[in-house]
């Protein structure tokens, strides 16, 4: 029988680049540190029975096709375009980005693409080679190895890219003619790793913890005291994951409500609560949900 010490550790792909930040503090945030080393290539967990690489998010997608990475952290962009079969863990939101297709403003007819032959440069061969046939155009596919925003006019008509902001693509004189698909950082599985037990259980501590940070990100806990006769008007305003933490005040003088509530609506909530005879709220930040 194998211990937890010779047990197999699972890869888990980190990724490189644009989503790195994010993905260290949402670690960093559920109580996982990690330690870089002398080259910051094989950073190591605070937890244990885990073994970590830094990869661009393409070749995580890639490694995680092939079984050289159990999980890992790339954009859902990747895996369209890579056309592998993986499991999704979870959808962490972050790094949020459209991929579109853009072209100079110059160049449009009413907005539209002209019905001549064009150059599209992306990195995306497989999603703009698919947009080129879904709206029957006669273009040429020119492969963009990154700043692609910047071939044309010169070396493309147009390019399928993606974007966060729009505001690279405005710089670059470049206009939206067509949305290929919504991306955003998640964590993904090599189908295989489900079948093992000891690795679920690994992957299932670590989606609890990621998890409840984000569900805490979307949160604040809101507290306030009331009084006896409107502490049932302000409970059916405050929303609540399940029932909110009523408790008696000092003296018996009312009642202290906490009740964790969603970030949206708060620009409402307070208002509300404040009418209804609400005093003393406090809104605080709150750290991990676990429900």
């Amino acid at each position: 029988m194998s211990s937890a010490k010779d047990a197999r550790p699972l890869r888990l792909g980190l990724p490189k680049g644009r989503m790195q930040e994010a993905i260290f503090t949402l670690l960093k945030d559920a109580g996982i540190e990690l330690s870089l080393g002398h080259r910051g290539y094989r950073p190591t967990l605070s937890i244990p029975g885990y073994e970590t690489k830094m990869l661009k998010p393409q070749n995580i997608v890639e490694m995680l096709h092939m079984g050289s990475r159990d999980i890992g952290f790339a954009g859902a962009d990747w895996v369209a375009e890579k056309q592998v079969e993986l499991v999704e863990l979870l959808d962490t939101e972050l790094n949020p980005v459209q991929v579109v297709a853009a072209a100079p403003v110059d160049l449009l007819v009413d907005g539209q693409l002209p019905k001549i032959p064009l150059r599209i440069a992306s990195e995306y061969e497989r999603l703009t080679k698919k947009w080129i046939a879904e709206n029957k155009l006669d273009a040429t596919f020119v492969r963009s190895y990154g700043a692609t925003e910047v071939f044309p006019p010169e070396d493309a008509d147009c390019i399928v890219d993606n974007t966060a902001t729009g505001s690279t693509l405005r710089a670059n004189k470049l206009q939206i003619v067509g949305e290929l698909m919504i991306s955003s950082t998640r964590l993904y599985a090599n189908p295989r790793v489900l079948d093992d037990k000891e690795q679920m259980s690994k992957i299932d501590d670590l989606l609890l913890l990621l998890k409840s940070v984000l569900e805490a990100r979307r949160r604040v806990m809101v507290e306030v005291n009331v009084s006896q006769d409107q502490l049932e008007a302000i409970v059916n305003v405050l929303p609540c994951m399940r029932e909110p933490t009523i408790s008696t005040l000092h003296g018996g003088g009312g009642f202290a409500i906490k009740s964790a509530v969603p970030c949206k609506d708060l620009p409402l909530i307070i208002p509300q609560i404040k009418a209804l005879g609400g005093t003393d709220i406090v809104v605080t930040r709150l750290a991990q949900i676990i429900s």
